[in-house]
Parts: structure tokens; C-alpha cells; sequence
């Protein structure tokens, strides 16, 4: 059977309603070998790897993104036009904001500013405000009641040429940057279809800590709980 995407290269079928989105591959495949039982690859166009198997007996599919919001939109458009996905949440590593926040803390994204001019092209310059599927975030609030909820930014550059703008955010309220979130929830909103962005924190930018590369591949599971829970609504992980 022929692939049915482009980017994705998967065979109709492949992928299941629900889909984990890392921007790493390697978390990708650390995902689907930790928490999914009986993992299959479906793609690795262009290394950026997808798997389905299942979760406590429920189909989940696990996609890398890449970093940014243009290679995020690449995936998330075919998962949605060509594969039928009906819920995408991300996993992603964030930098904190806020000293309220600390290195490994959730943050539950309820809506994503940006300084991308994605929408901005898009709206024809009207400020288009993306949130989160309302019934995903209360389902991942609900799993996780220590995370922290609220706004995000999802910036195109990850060395900000402009960093007191990214604290002019802070200012008011964004709890951390991170560089997806954005055009998943804007795409999402244009299929009709569910998103949600549930990060750990991987680095702060207040206090200058941060986790290895390591650690941000392979030790951020809780994220995963949660975002497994929120997405095939059963029950509350532990904490």
C-alpha cells in the first residue's frame, strides 16, 4: 500500500486517533519503547521517527515534530488532512519564565502568544489567540494538580536577539517559552480537531539551571502520564 503523505511517508491506517508529538524523535521512540506496549515503527522520512501501539489496550501514536513552529506545522497538517487525527498533544521540553517555576515542573499551556509571524500572515495581521482544546486541558489539570497553568510563548528563535521582549511576557503573566505550541494549537483550531501542549520544564531562564540532553530525551515520563491520561480520558494518574 502506498504512503499517503508526503512528510510522513505512513500507509493509511498507521496512525492512531491520538498522537503524542515530541519535537525530538528520540523522545519519540524513548516514548513508544517506555509506555506503549507492542510499538511498530511507521516512519523514519527524514529521521523525524512515528510509532503506534497501544496504552492500557488503547491505540496512541507517538510523532517527532522537529523543532519550531514551520516544522511542527508540516507534521501536524498531514496528521490531521491525511491520517484522520482527531488529537494531537505535545510533549516538549520549555524554558521557564517565572521563579514560581522549577527545573522538571509541568506546565499545562491554556493558550500560546507568539512572536512568529505565522498568524500574522494567515489573519492578515489581526492577533489570532491560539488556545487549547478546553476538554484536553481539564482532563490533564485533572491528572496533574501540580502542574502549573497558563500562558505560553512560542517563539521562532531559540537565541533571542530581543531577549527584554521575552520579559515583557513575563511581565504579564507567560509562564515559560518553548517553540511549537502556537501554530499546533492554530492548525488544530482550522481542522477542528483537539490539541493540548503539556511541557517540562528544561531550563530556566531566571536562574540560568538546565537539564542535559540526555535528562530531556529520556526523563521526562511524567509529562507522558499525563498527557496518555488527558488524551484517552481514563482516570487520574498518580502523582
Amino acid at each position: 500500500m502506498a504512503p499517503v503523505s508526503t512528510h510522513i511517508g505512513a500507509e493509511a491506517g498507521a496512525i492512531a486517533p491520538l498522537v503524542l508529538m515530541p519535537g525530538d524523535p528520540l523522545r519519540a521512540r524513548w516514548i513508544a519503547e517506555t509506555f506503549l506496549d507492542d510499538a511498530t515503527c511507521y516512519s523514519e522520512v527524514r529521521g523525524m521517527l512515528g510509532y503506534t501501539g497501544t496504552w492500557q489496550g488503547r491505540p496512541v501514536s507517538v510523532q517527532g515534530s522537529g523543532m519550531g513552529q514551520p516544522s511542527m506545522a508540516i507534521y501536524v497538517n498531514e496528521l490531521f488532512r491525511d491520517y484522520d487525527v482527531q488529537s494531537v498533544i505535545r510533549v516538549g521540553s520549555c524554558g521557564a519564565l517565572s521563579e514560581r517555576l522549577a527545573l522538571r515542573d509541568l506546565v499545562i499551556a491554556s493558550g500560546a502568544c507568539t512572536d512568529s509571524s505565522m498568524n500574522r500572515i494567515t489573519f492578515e495581521g489581526l492577533d489570532y489567540a491560539p488556545v487549547a482544546d478546553f476538554g484536553l486541558l481539564r482532563a490533564a489539570a485533572d491528572a496533574a494538580p501540580e502542574a502549573h497553568v497558563g500562558l505560553i510563548l512560542s517563539a521562532d528563535s531559540f537565541y533571542a536577539t530581543r531577549p527584554e521582549l521575552t520579559t515583557r511576557m513575563a511581565e504579564h503573566g507567560v509562564l515559560a517559552i518553548e517553540m511549537e505550541a502556537s501554530a499546533l494549537y492554530t492548525i488544530a483550531a482550522r481542522h477542528g480537531r483537539r490539541a493540548l501542549a503539556v511541557c517540562t520544564v528544561s531550563d530556566h531562564i531566571v536562574t540560568g539551571e538546565e537539564t542535559t540532553a540526555a535528562e530531556r530525551e529520556q526523563t521526562f515520563g511524567r509529562m507522558v502520564e499525563v498527557a496518555l491520561t488527558a488524551g484517552l480520558g481514563i482516570g487520574t494518574t498518580a502523582g
